[in-house]
């Protein structure tokens, strides 16, 4: 979690009336994928402020991307009614809920994705967070916390300061 100290960072809310599909904001390379396993509580916004921790307790897939501006974080994020979360990559990662953590590696694959490219999906609403490492983006001062976000709306710019892709 180092390399996100002092980074950006997005939490956006599906809620059951959106659209529950997640689509890249950049291009990357997958690196890993961890399952969390964890409560379903509700995340809606009158919720997440009332839970203490809400987002790092519920159940959650971390999926890590090497882009051009650094390593990149989507966490799908479950909640009350989520059955499940899938990725295209693998499918549903859940259930099966053993109660453990799980981690798969791809560094000997080559799961690529371009940006607007679906990499996964809720079976319901939920919350996708996004991190990105320290100065590698730059949020648009339209978009704000709470504002819908629509699929192919411009919410930030890389800033040019990440290293070339691998």
């Amino acid at each position: 979690a180092a390399q996100f100290q002092n980074g950006s960072f997005a939490t956006i809310y599906l809620s059951p009336k959106d659209y529950h599909r997640i689509h890249m904001p950049c291009d990357g390379r997958l690196t890993r994928m961890i399952y969390v396993p964890g409560e379903l509580f509700s995340v809606n916004p009158v919720t997440a402020r009332g839970v203490p921790g809400l987002f790092a307790r519920n159940e959650r897939v971390v999926c890590v991307f090497d882009t051009a501006q650094g390593e990149f974080v989507l966490t799908l994020v479950g909640a009350t009614i989520v059955g499940s979360m899938a990725t295209v990559w693998h499918g549903v990662v859940n259930p099966p809920r053993t109660g453990e953590v799980r981690e798969w590696r791809y560094d000997e694959q080559q799961i690529s994705l371009k940006k607007g490219d679906e990499m996964g999906r809720f079976l319901l609403g939920s919350t996708v967070v996004m991190l990105f490492q320290k100065d590698a983006l730059q949020f648009n001062s339209q978009w704000c916390p709470a504002l819908p976000v629509r699929m192919g709306e411009v919410m930030g710019n890389s800033n040019g300061h990440g290293r070339g892709h691998p």
